[in-house]
């Protein structure tokens, strides 16, 4: 059976495990990062170099770790036509959206997550936790922006470009923090939170 190593309230984990559950493939989750350590030992670091969640191997011995690398990998080899889009430009879409909440999209709204839910409070930096607020907003700005003439951010289907950045968002609405309407995105979050399989892999309490 497939297999993801990873705690399930890893954003990169829930990357793999929504797509699984989107897909309906069976798999089996081992507990890993965080407070589970594991990623430290020789045996993992065998698998991923980088001692980072989630890793998946699947039934031949075949391991592939990056949470966007594994959920392209598995769009591509099970969902050719839906979740990987056939057409290049629309595939080209959804590969440059996931690689926006890389890059752009976490790193802006990381210092607040973390500062609100893994760090004590005494321990906490206020300013830190304001500028990336702020920054957030910025950067979901042109998410709401690109999402006003289009209902998934490929086009008017959902992707495999949607799971990644709908792992983040979750995250911004589910925060105790001040934020703008943002209607577009909101309307596109509603479609995703009707989703079984984002129900389960996503929707959970933040830890």
């Amino acid at each position: 059976m497939l297999v993801i190593w990873g705690r399930d309230n890893s954003v990169n984990v829930q990357k793999p495990l929504w797509c699984l559950e989107e897909l309906g493939l069976p798999y089996e989750r081992r507990d890993a990062g965080g407070a589970f350590g594991v990623v430290d030992t020789p045996a993992y670091r065998k698998l991923n170099p980088n001692g980072l969640v989630p890793t998946m191997v699947e039934d031949d011995g075949f391991v592939l770790w990056e949470s966007n690398a594994i959920v392209r990998y598995l769009a591509a080899k099970h969902a050719p036509g839906t979740l990987w889009p056939i057409d290049l430009r629309v595939r080209a879409e959804a590969d440059r959206w996931m690689d926006w909440q890389n890059m752009v999209y976490w790193p802006a709204i990381r210092p607040v997550f973390w500062n609100i839910v893994r760090t004590p409070e005494a321990d906490r930096d206020p300013a830190a936790m304001e500028a990336s607020r702020l920054q957030t907003i910025e950067v979901t700005r042109m998410l709401e922006s690109h999402l006003a003439e289009r209902a998934y951010v490929a086009g008017n289907e959902f992707t495999m470009g949607d799971i990644p950045i709908g792992c983040g968002v979750w995250r911004w609405f589910a925060l105790p923090i001040e934020r703008p309407a943002f209607p577009h995105v909101e309307r596109w979050f509603d479609r995703l939170a009707q989703r079984p399989a984002f129900r389960k892999a996503v929707m959970q309490p933040l830890t």
